[in-house]
């Protein structure tokens, strides 16, 4: 089996809720970028990365570059085994990893079809057949987010982000935290996010403030040192996200004590392949993770949600349906949100069809 097509579409997501960050990051209409490989014997297999602007150090419109620079090893190359193409990938093009998450996922989806399994049975069995999944909540007005953490209570959702920062007051920040808290009682994990927007001093300000709410703090500083800095300040619980890409970054923040949990993102790591050693080391740290991604739709939320079934519920703190975000669904069968969790898609590999008639025309074909 080789690979004959690499075909490439770049499609607007529109998010439902404008989501407002610290800094004036802002998530409402993002490009995400769909890949299909196909092969000599008619397997295809698909994958997506969805760069957040001014988020990390990757851009929507870097990627296709990125494979065409890669084009001589993936074309004609054998696809299954997922692990052997992509060291290749890496000694030919360093670094650029969000590039290659795409391209990772696909060749995993092809393995898994070429297996006759789901994706999941790939990547240690399935454990289960639904995630535990929170919701995020944009940072705007203390009340309006303290409602929106009730609709997404009614709904199910017992895991609680509130953004912060978009305004740079402290005050507000807290009252964020003490209202959602309230809003939804006592039991469900609520965690404040800065997204790497504040300073040491005024995390640990709101820290302090709130430290007798049940918080959570969530990678309030740009780097783990400042993060730590926090957590010995506050005595709060505290998840690692934006500084976790690799595993020297997973070390570093547990050796740091900063790590209690940790977001793992396909596209900071470059796909399933080191995604799943990443999974393993948490093992071994003994640290809770949520399995996610940048931003997307349904191709990189079936991806996580295999990689999250396949994964101890132990070390699950939660998944996201970053489908169930944005507009337009690009599988009809994608995986959905229920009841506060999110399915695993059903059949082999990811066990989604995209949708060719909402993809149109490829942007770029390499053969």
């Amino acid at each position: 089996m080789k690979i004959k097509r690499l075909s490439l579409w770049h499609v607007p997501l529109t998010s439902k809720t404008t989501y407002y960050m610290a800094e004036g990051k802002s998530c409402d209409t993002v490009e995400t970028v769909v890949l299909c490989l196909e092969t000599d014997t008619g397997v295809s297999g698909w994958g997506e990365t969805c760069p957040i602007p001014h988020y990390l150090p990757a851009y929507a419109r870097g990627i296709a570059p990125a494979l065409e620079e890669l084009a001589p090893v993936i074309l004609g190359a054998d696809p299954v085994g997922p692990e052997a193409l992509m060291a290749k990938a890496d000694a030919y093009l360093i670094g650029h990893a969000y590039a290659k998450s795409a391209l990772d996922i696909a060749l995993w989806d092809i393995t898994a079809k070429v297996a006759g399994l789901p994706l999941s049975a790939l990547l240690g069995g399935q454990r289960r057949k639904t995630l535990p999944l929170y919701h995020s909540i944009t940072c705007i007005a203390p009340e309006d987010m303290a409602e929106i953490a009730k609709e997404a209570q009614i709904s199910g959702i017992t895991q609680f982000q509130v953004k912060l920062g978009a305004d740079a007051n402290n005050e507000a920040d807290i009252a964020r935290l003490r209202l959602v808290r309230e809003a939804v009682g006592a039991g469900p994990l609520v965690y404040g996010d800065w997204n790497c927007g504040a300073t040491s001093l005024d995390a640990i300000r709101v820290g302090r403030a709130v430290a007798d709410h049940d918080i959570m703090l969530e990678q309030p500083c740009e780097t783990i040192e400042h993060c730590a800095r926090v957590k010995a300040a506050t005595g709060l619980a505290m998840k690692l996200d934006e500084n976790a890409h690799d595993t020297a970054s997973l070390l570093e923040g547990h050796r740091l004590g900063v790590m209690d949990a940790v977001a793992l993102k396909l596209s900071k790591f470059g796909g399933i392949s080191k995604m799943r050693a990443a999974r393993d080391l948490c093992y071994h740290l003994g640290v809770k993770m949520c399995v996610e991604d940048t931003w997307g739709s349904d191709i990189t939320t079936a991806a996580l949600a295999h990689l999250a079934a396949a994964t101890d519920p132990r070390y699950v703190l939660n998944a996201c349906d970053l489908s169930g975000y944005v507009s337009p669904h690009l599988a009809k069968d994608g995986p959905r949100r229920h009841n506060g969790t999110l399915t695993v898609p059903e059949g082999i590999g990811l066990g989604i069809t995209p949708d060719l008639d909402i993809l149109g025309p490829a942007d770029l074909i390499l053969e």
